[in-house]
């Protein structure tokens, strides 16, 4: 069996869909199909998911919403309508809609996640809808009958461990099983969404669950690549990488999954094939647990994100100084921050933070406690940071490599504020400024893909 997921740019209309369903019956092996809602038609286009978001806030804030209701029911009616389904079929989608605002939720966190849900519920509905009218056996498939239970979070959901097993009663099905991405259902019955990436989660969820001989996961480009197209033209289209390489790369700043997105199909040891709709004979790149190292290429890909900052300590003899890590570790979590990283050397040490959990007060508060809490020489907060990832598992055991990376940044002009190399050994990574990223990738990329 095959679990195939397809994203929003994928059932963004009826011509979409159309592709989706040939996709879908060119192999017998694929038996599971898990949907995004409909994304943009087009780049002046809002997705279904911004729309319900629209609809959710008017609702909590007690604003008229008829028009974005509206434009959500449009959206699937002409989905509907470039299949000739009957207003028997549509009428339970419609209504749905309309119904979402009457409903009890225990908060407006569960209010939102519902109605964000419904992006990918109603989606899922419809096009169930649309196999069977073709004739094609299919059903939809709610996460509450698949037995998805996920913890109770509204908008971070983590799937129980109990549910694998539930699944799994699914495997035998001689129908298309249609299955709504990014949401299930808390122990309670409310619906929770997973975090960003959430379709994903649930393909990986139910391919682990089915013991799927692979997962498929369709979106809107032929391969994963080396680098970011918008950033290094031309870059190498990856054939095939580990799933420990796909982490890293999604960590900082890859695009195609989210770095927790591929964790039920690693634990499932299930190979991830990611495809193109509108090019589905493209063999796209495959992620697996091993592959044979290229020696041409020890590098499979270079990444960066912007949304991080360093917080900066210097203090003589702090290697000496017992607890001293804890005492820092100890404020930030009275702040409520989280650390990505934490390189030190002597006498100094960057903890690395996401940006997006500092805000004027947090900060504030974080400097003034840890003023008193270990009396640094020298503190501050680096802003306007970016980290650059090199990664491939071929680079353990390639000599000089480490040398050349910072040799091509030299010549690029690019002043380096950190360097941290992975415990693993398959990734090495660079703080610079953020003005600095996208010139790093390019050098690094010259440097690493230059055989090509």
């Amino acid at each position: 069996m095959k679990v195939i997921k397809f994203g929003g740019s994928s059932l963004a209309d009826s011509d979409q869909i159309k592709k989706v369903i040939k996709i879908v019956s060119s192999d017998p092996q694929r038996k599971c199909v898990v949907v995004s809602a409909p994304g943009k038609r087009n780049p002046a286009d809002t997705k279904v998911t911004d729309l319900l978001i629209r609809y959710a806030n008017q609702a909590i804030e007690h604003n008229d919403f008829t028009n974005t209701q509206a434009a959500i029911i449009k959206r699937y009616q002409e989905i509907a309508e470039g299949f000739n389904l009957t207003t028997e079929n549509f009428t339970p989608i419609k209504q749905a809609v309309i119904d979402l605002p009457k409903k009890e939720y225990p908060n407006d966190k569960y209010l939102m996640a519902a109605f964000k849900a419904h992006g990918e519920k109603l989606n899922a509905q419809l096009i169930a809808k649309v196999f069977t009218t073709l004739g094609i056996p299919a059903r939809y498939l709610d996460p509450a009958d698949a037995g998805m239970v996920v913890t109770n979070v509204p908008d971070d959901a983590q799937i129980l461990p109990e549910s694998y097993n539930r699944i799994a009663k699914w495997k035998l099905t001689t129908e298309i099983l249609v299955v709504p991405g990014f949401f299930a259902y808390n122990t309670e019955g409310d619906i929770c969404t997973f975090s960003r990436g959430g379709s994903d989660i649930t393909g990986a969820v139910m391919a682990r669950g089915l013991d799927a001989d692979l997962y498929e996961n369709f979106t809107d480009v032929d391969a994963i690549f080396s680098a970011n197209p918008n950033v290094v033209e031309s870059p190498h289209a990856i054939a095939h990488m580990t799933f420990r390489e796909m982490r890293e790369l999604s960590y900082a700043g890859f695009s195609v999954f989210h770095d927790e997105a591929l964790i039920p199909a690693i634990q499932g040891n299930i190979s991830v094939n990611v495809r193109n709709t509108n090019n589905p004979d493209a063999p796209g790149t495959m992620i697996s647990s091993k592959i044979e190292p290229d020696k041409n290429y020890p590098v499979r890909g270079i990444s960066a994100s912007k949304n991080f900052c360093g917080l900066y300590i210097s203090k003589y003899l702090l290697n000496k100084e017992v607890g001293f890590t804890r005492k820092i570790l100890n404020v930030l979590y009275k702040n409520g921050v989280s650390y990505e990283h934490m390189p030190s050397g002597i006498d100094d040490i960057t903890i690395i933070m996401d940006e997006s959990n500092l805000t004027p007060e947090i900060e504030r508060s974080i400097m003034t406690e840890l003023q008193e809490a270990i009396h640094p020489d020298e503190m501050h907060i680096i802003h306007n940071y970016a980290i650059v990832m090199v990664v491939g598992e071929g680079m353990r055991n390639t000599v000089g490599l480490m040398a050349r990376a910072t040799q091509s940044l030299a010549n690029a002009g690019v002043t380096l504020q950190m360097i941290n190399q992975g415990a693993s050994e398959l990734s090495i990574m660079f703080g610079v400024s953020q003005d600095d990223a996208d010139k790093a990738v390019q050098a690094l990329h010259k440097e690493f893909f230059k055989l090509g």
